[in-house]
This record gives C-alpha cells, structure tokens and sequence, in this order.
C-alpha cells in the first residue's frame, strides 16, 4: 500500500480532530460559550447608546474571537498530551509540515465554529443590521482566521510540553496576533461605519500578508518545534 500523500496527510490529521470535536463537541462549546460570555460583559460594561455599535462592537467582537481561541488552541494541544497522543502521532509516517497543516485546519475549524456563534450575539447585543454588513464581515473572518489558526498551532506545539502551557501560549501569541487584529477590528469598524466593502481592501491585504508569513512560518519551523 502507498504512502498517502502531503495532502492527503494533512487532511487525515484535521479528519482526526473534527472527528473528535464531533463526538463530544467539547472545544466549540466551551469556546464558544466562553466568547459570548466576553461579548456579553462588554456589552453591559461598554454599550453606551446606539452610536455605541460602531465604535465597541468591533473590538467586542474581536476580542472575543481571540479569547475564545486560545482556549481551543490549549485544549487541542491538552487532547495529544493525553495517553502519549502527541508521541504516536510523530511515530508515525506523516511528514511533519502535513502535521502542522492538519492541526491548523482543525483549528480553523474550530475558530470558524466560535465566529458563527459570537458574531450574531454580539451584532443582536449592539443592534447591528448583520443583512448590510456579512459580506465585509465574512471576508474579515476569512482573512484573519487563517492567521490566527496558523500562529497558534505553531507556538501551541512550542508550548505543549510546558507545565504553565495556557499562560505562556497567551503571552507568546497575543503580542504576534497584534497586527492582524488591528486590521480585523479597524476593518470591522470602518464597515459598521458605512463604508463599502471596497474600501476593506487594505485590511484585507494586511491580514493576508500576515496570513501568509504565519502559514509559511509553520510549515518551516514546526518540525523544529515539536521535536525540539
């Protein structure tokens, strides 16, 4: 019997993870339940008015997205510490960066899951019209979740053996998820605004430049990392 290909690797290893989540449905419930709790207390500590929306909701939004994802970043990585997980997986004949690459996908999956969640909640809390603004918030969402699944698979596997796991993936990702962030949340805000969809296409940009260093990045590195 052959040996599958790269992608054909990745893609069992993001199989593997959904197939888990399918079965308990523990990281997308947690997580998402953990994003509307954020969205939640800011909208109470922050709704001032209906001008409020366009200045807080935002940032809610967004904030919430990335909370709720370190939380399903550690718990990914929790379930391969779990019974040698982590060490059958590397055993076996799969190319590292297909690894990388099935993690992330997984992961992308997960924080697409908690975006669909939070994103309604938060525009019903801030009295958003979702039918003006999916489109611009739907391109958002795809340019800045890959860059956020990508950098946290990577220093989540840089991470997975240490004991205080959760606090140092925090550190270590907050800081590098900054930029894309800023451009998720500018963009987000100049939309609620009223700006067209067009005029996204900077943010967009950026966020697909990070997008793609993180992505390349991992490929590259992850090897070094999980096996260091």
């Amino acid at each position: 019997m052959s040996r599958p290909g790269w992608a054909r690797q990745a893609l069992l290893v993001a199989g593997k993870d959904l197939a888990i989540e399918l079965s308990t449905g523990e990281i997308v419930t947690t997580s998402g339940f953990f994003a509307v709790l954020v969205a939640v207390i800011a909208s109470l500590a922050f709704f001032a008015g209906q001008g409020a929306s366009e200045q807080v909701a935002p940032g809610v939004i967004w904030v919430s997205v990335t909370f709720a994802s370190v939380l399903a970043l550690s718990r990914t990585w929790q379930r391969e510490r779990e019974e040698g997980a982590l060490s059958g997986l590397l055993v076996m004949p799969v190319q590292r960066s297909a690894i990388f690459a099935g993690k992330a996908l997984g992961v992308l999956s997960f924080v697409a899951a908690v975006e669909i969640i939070v994103i309604p909640v938060a525009a019903l809390l801030f009295s958003v019209d979702l039918r003006k603004v999916a489109l611009g918030l739907f391109l958002l969402c795809v340019a800045a979740t890959p860059g956020i699944a990508a950098s946290g698979t990577l220093f989540g596997a840089m991470t997975v053996r240490t004991r205080a796991r959760d606090l140092v993936l925090a550190s270590v990702l907050f800081p590098l998820l900054a930029p894309t962030m800023l451009a998720a949340v500018a963009g987000t805000r100049e939309l609620f605004g009223g700006a067209p969809v067009g005029e996204l296409t900077d943010y967009l940009i950026l966020m697909g430049v990070f997008d793609v260093v993180f992505v390349a990045g991992g490929l590259g590195l992850f090897e070094l990392l999980i096996e260091g």
